[in-house]
């Protein structure tokens, strides 16, 4: 690469990228796969940050009347001469994302849409003079973008029809048959069913898709984009002239995302060649169809990170673009069964799912099997093949997900543990009175009842870390308590230090990880022989606190062993 071009990020104008210097991964043959492809209508399901504004700009680039045909000069479609003498702008194109379509209520929903729709006619401003177009055709137009009071004003059923009307003046105007593209179909759904609106605009959406999508004699096609297979008796009910290509779709596979030669390629471009291992580790493992993708988000800002800073470590992206509610959820409603399998998938290992593809909304949170499902459609879990029944094979695609997932899972077992205070008082009252046998009941009950987010593959030292974390968050819980972890002490670095309000007393533990049960009372003793011999009491002793309680505490899975001594 001879110029050194820009990392799109945020950028989701195809002309933008084009006209100023971005960097742009050829995706137009999904127009040659699109025109050969029969259908009227065609949805395609996505997760989020996959690139499905940037496809749906460059689709109205290339179809819209009057477009610049330089845009597409030196990619794939610029050699297929037939396809671009037929269609390249040549249609009118009504093009809306309606991934802002949201508010508190239905009311400011709707007037998100009634904007949005109302910008589009506008921006088609020859319709305003058309000679095509007579007195009543006016009229309707007016009705599509009036204002008072600096707002836009549509009524119901000038709404419910407007994307018809649009279609059907431009149609008029320019004597041919108009794309309708629409971007992010679901987000106003989703915002719906979260501030309690969902019939409402169910009701919305299905009249104004059902008027603009089905026996509309001025439509050639419409695609629309969305994250969720949203079932057709939501807002598709009657419409039988479209199909569905989701993530298990073989067609069009590669067209949303990036292939693992595409993303050697951008490597290469920007000479970081040596980045490719933890690029493919953090941001690889989609599988849509046939083909493993990665998350053009993540590496994008990866690479751009990168070379800023060469030692710059993955970072989770997509995960910072979301709350990623739904994993929260999905974790909040498992049962001792599903926590078993969210543990086995952190470890890598695959869980077989039956799943429904077609949910409404308002489906997703009425089984733990629904919330799979959506799991699967919207990233956070990618196939690794079919049983021979046809269930699925499900598995965590990357590192980065991974990390969505033990992120959820912390903050749930936080809360889980900080709701019962009664439980939780006693656990400190036992460490200071060196209550063993209660230290120990408690921690068993707590990691029986949890998920381990502990990699089965991790080393020994990670997985003590892990069971380290655990025990100071819930030390630093009592508010009369000073808690310090890996503190320099004597001739070492304690793992816990606890000054307790009693300014007379202390408390040391030394944490070790077995992998067999068996091994768990030697761990202990060899822990407080640490804590001796590298003499971690004279930090507490150095403070005038001369009651000190040592604790070696041993874990292996979820079952731990406490041993105390006084110091």
């Amino acid at each position: 690469m001879n110029e050194v071009l820009k990392l799109p990020i945020g950028i989701e104008n195809f002309e933008e990228i084009r006209t100023k210097a971005y960097y742009y991964i050829d995706k137009t043959r999904f127009i040659e796969q699109l025109l050969n492809d029969s259908g009227e209508v065609r949805i395609f399901t996505r997760p989020r940050r996959f690139g499905k504004t940037l496809n749906m700009s460059m689709l109205r680039y290339f179809f819209e009347i009057g477009t610049d045909a330089s845009l597409f000069d030196g990619l794939y479609i610029a050699g297929k001469q037939a396809l671009v003498s037929a269609h390249l702008g040549k249609y009118p194109v009504i093009f809306l994302s309606l991934k802002n379509v949201e508010g508190l209520s239905f009311e400011s929903a709707r007037y998100q849409l009634v904007e949005l729709i109302a910008k589009e006619a506008r921006r088609h401003r020859a319709l305003e003079s058309s000679p095509q177009l007579d007195e009543d055709d006016q009229k309707i137009y007016a009705a599509l973008t009036q204002v008072q009071d600096g707002m836009y004003v549509m009524a119901e059923d000038v709404l419910y029809g407007s994307l018809q009307a649009l279609s059907e003046l431009l149609y008029k105007h320019y004597q041919q048959k108009v794309l309708i593209l629409i971007d992010e179909y679901d987000v106003p759904l989703d915002k719906a069913f979260q501030h309690g609106y969902y019939r409402e605009m169910v009701a919305l959406m299905r009249t104004l898709f059902g008027k603009a999508l089905k026996t509309n004699d001025a439509l050639e096609f419409a695609v629309l984009t969305g994250c969720l297979r949203v079932s057709k008796e939501s807002i598709f009910t009657g419409l039988n002239n479209f199909k569905i290509l989701s993530i298990t779709d073989t067609r069009f596979d590669e067209q949303f995302g990036f292939t693992d030669a595409e993303v050697r390629k951008l490597l290469t471009d920007y000479h970081l060649e040596s980045k490719y291992a933890e690029t493919k580790e953090w941001y690889d493992g989609y599988r849509f169809g046939n083909v493993d993708v990665y998350c053009p988000w993540d590496v994008i800002n990866h690479v751009d990170r990168v070379l800023d800073d060469i030692d710059a470590r993955p970072e989770a992206y997509w995960i910072n673009t979301s709350g990623n509610d739904l994993v929260k959820r999905f974790v909040a409603k498992a049962n001792k069964t599903t926590r078993d399998e969210i543990e086995r998938l952190i470890a890598g290992e695959a869980i077989e799912k039956q799943l429904c593809l077609d949910l409404t909304y308002d489906e997703i949170d009425r089984s733990i099997e629904n919330l799979w499902s959506v799991l699967f459609t919207t990233g956070y879990l990618t196939q690794a093949g079919r049983t021979e029944a046809g269930n699925y094979k499900l598995v965590i695609p990357n590192h980065e997900i991974r990390e969505v997932f033990r992120f959820q899972i912390q903050e749930w077992f936080k809360n889980a543990v900080f709701s019962n205070t009664e439980q939780l008082t006693a656990f400190w009252k036992a460490i200071e009175g060196g209550d063993t046998s209660e230290m120990e009941a408690y921690l068993n009950r707590l990691l029986s009842n949890s998920i381990s987010v502990f990699d089965s593959k991790a080393v020994d030292g990670e997985k003590e870390s892990a069971y380290h974390n655990l025990l100071v968050g819930i030390l630093a819980g009592n508010a009369d308590w000073l808690v310090k972890s890996n503190r320099e002490a004597g001739d070492g670095f304690a793992d816990i230090i606890v000054e307790t309000e009693n300014p007379d007393a202390g408390i040391i533990m030394e944490l070790k990880y077995v992998k067999d049960f068996s091994a768990m009372e030697q761990a202990c003793q060899r822990a407080l022989a640490q804590i001796r011999d590298r003499r971690y009491q004279e930090y507490l002793l150095n403070d005038g606190r001369s009651d000190i309680t040592l604790y070696g505490i041993a874990f292996c899975r979820k079952r731990c062993r406490v041993v105390a001594e006084s110091a």
